[in-house]
């Protein structure tokens, strides 16, 4: 656990990526097979479920502390972070442990099983063993939120250069859902089998946004043009007669999309298909809210799979008859993929090849993109491979302008960490027919530091009531929120949810009956 520590410490000492992958290189170097396996996995957001409730953690460090709850919780509102608060308040330890990180993390899970009052006893020992920075380590493993600010990419980049190894490698080696206890250190990365793990998904190549013209990208003949869908980005693959669903949270859905065992029928074998899942009904594409309906079951009811069909909409073939395609050009793996579309089943559909002659042309079938229920464009060379990770080169995103619309600030809640004393967590609302104000989104993000400590000031001089940490307000302050889609919600008060809402600015010159009605919204659908 020391040497884990002093990682987490000049990982947080610097900005430097440079420094990171160096202390992160030197880490491996020293560190035991399995507490190195444990690191990647804890880094790559594959940590150990939760085996004990915070609500208990936060009584047994109140009482650690002797100090009422209350102001625990109160210190806790203002350090922003669980696990930091109970490492600061505790007090400091009497005695010291040399467990590794994988010990503590195997007798953490352990305590699945266990009564509370064993929980207990070794919480409190193990803060008494344990000075602040592991205490802090230790805490983020019991609260289930390991989250330090090192990427996967960085993950891959130290790996990569510790092993001798190119990083598409390690990446696609780090892919699927290994855990610590189910393989080790050299079965992962060193292998010889490496490419008969047949599950396997490739790492996911994302499109970076467009911020230029489109005209900078040259000849519009060079530039495979698609729309771009609302789903959950996925790949499918078939080896040796199995299915695998993959999201690109490396989550295996199979049993979300059962309707996707059918390729399972197919002659064809050893493919990997990259694509959007989406809800398909005769009227069209569905919401996202409908999408979310059927993930994390592991049964789908009868009912839901009528209501809520997926299919998945098909741009990319990155393997075929077991052979890796991603070297392949753009339009090479498409003829491919088309080829391959012809005697497909009908949960899979072809993303469409939009056909066009000039960047105007496309300009204007970008601007109809929403009533084919799209977020806009995918623009993707056709001479470019199949690439790892987000690049600024050979697929563009190019999304329609946000939906907008100015609503009354009506709740705020204190952020997190460095914004623990800031108001930053809002709800927004518009007027109905009533001339009342109905709550319909919440948005944390769009304002600069300033203009969140304007705000704070604002809900510190004008709070009505407090309900915990969030504070009800005067409703006088209004924002321009953008959002992505808007869908009827029978959840929400306002029969509405919006996709990705944010502030877009602060509407200053606009008092609060000026801002949208509920109407507006709903004529948005």
């Amino acid at each position: 656990m020391q040497l884990f520590s002093e990682l987490y410490r000049a990982l947080d000492s610097t900005t430097s990526t440079n420094a990171k992958v160096t202390a992160l290189v030197d880490y491996f170097s020293a560190a035991e097979d399995k507490d190195a396996l444990w690191t990647i996995a804890l880094f790559t957001h594959k940590r150990p479920r939760r085996t004990i409730k915070t609500s208990l953690l936060r009584v047994w460090a109140a009482e650690a502390a002797a100090i009422p709850l209350w102001l625990f919780e109160d210190s806790y509102l203002v350090a922003g972070d669980l696990a930091e608060t109970m490492a600061l308040i505790v007090p400091k330890s009497t005695s010291s442990s040399d467990k590794t990180l994988t010990t503590w993390i195997n007798e953490i899970i352990a305590l699945k099983e266990k009564e509370d009052a064993d929980k207990k006893a070794f919480i409190l020992a193990a803060w008494n063993q344990l000075d602040f920075t592991a205490r802090f380590l230790f805490n983020k493993l019991i609260t289930g939120g390991f989250r330090l600010g090192v990427s996967k990419k960085l993950i891959t980049n130290a790996l990569a250069k510790h092993l001798q190894k190119e990083e598409s490698e390690i990446a696609h080696r780090l892919m699927g859902n290994w855990n610590p206890d189910s393989v080790s250190f050299g079965e992962l990365l060193l292998s010889d089998d490496f490419d008969q793990q047949k599950a396997k998904p490739y790492p996911f190549y994302l499109a970076y946004p467009l911020e230029d013209s489109v005209e900078s990208l040259g000849e519009v003949s060079a530039w495979l043009a698609e729309y771009k869908w609302d789903g959950i980005r996925g790949q499918i693959i078939k080896r040796e007669g199995e299915i695998f669903v993959w999201s690109r949270g490396e989550d295996l859905v199979n049993d979300s999309f059962p309707e996707f065992q059918e390729l399972g029928k197919l002659a064809e074998d050893g493919f990997v298909l990259d694509g959007e899942i989406v809800i398909m009904q005769e009227s069209g594409i569905g919401s996202f809210q409908d999408l979310q309906s059927r993930l994390g079951r592991k049964t789908v009811s009868k009912k839901k799979l009528r209501e809520f069909p997926v299919k998945m909409i098909v741009y990319d073939l990155l393997e075929w008859k077991g052979s890796d395609l991603r070297q392949f050009s753009q339009l090479e793996r498409r003829q491919l993929l088309e080829s391959f579309m012809h005697s497909a089943p009908s949960v899979l559909q072809l993303s469409e090849a939009i056909s066009y002659n000039s960047w105007e042309e496309l300009k204007q079938i970008r601007e109809s993109a929403r009533s084919k229920a799209a977020e806009g464009l995918m623009l993707k060379s056709m001479h470019g491979p199949y690439q790892i990770g987000r690049k600024k080169s050979g697929w563009w995103k190019w999304k329609l302008d946000p939906y907008t619309i100015d609503a009354v600030l009506l709740y705020a809640q204190r952020g997190h960490a460095r914004r623990a004393n800031l108001y930053t967590d809002y709800t927004f609302a518009v007027w109905n027919k009533e001339d009342q104000l109905v709550p319909f989104a919440k948005a944390y993000s769009g304002l600069t530091d300033t203009e969140f400590k304007e705000v704070t000031k604002y809900v510190n001089a004008n709070t009505i009531e407090r309900f915990g940490p969030v504070r009800s307000v005067v409703p006088k302050l209004v924002f321009e929120l953008a959002f992505e889609g808007i869908s009827i919600s029978k959840r929400h008060k306002s029969g509405v949810a919006l996709r990705f809402p944010r502030i877009h600015r602060w509407r200053k010159d606009k008092q609060a009956e000026e801002a949208n009605r509920l109407s507006d919204l709903l004529a948005l659908l």
